[in-house]
């Protein structure tokens, strides 16, 4: 049981410094720009090849 809470509190600590530095960074977290099921705009400066992909085909199937 010690090392269950152990490593709880130290998962708890590497999450809240991760939190801090997304606060006082202001930057957004990022990730993957394509493959997710919503559409929501990619926060990446220059878009991955899959977003690229998924975005020339919807302009295509839009016409």
């Amino acid at each position: 049981m010690t090392y269950f809470l152990i490593t709880f509190v130290l998962m708890l600590v590497v999450i809240a410094i991760m939190a801090i530095g997304v606060i006082f960074g202001r930057r957004a977290i990022k990730g993957s720009c394509g493959g997710g099921m919503s559409k929501a705009e990619c926060v990446c400066v220059e878009k991955c090849d899959k977003r690229k992909k998924m975005d020339a085909e919807a302009q295509l199937n839009q016409r």
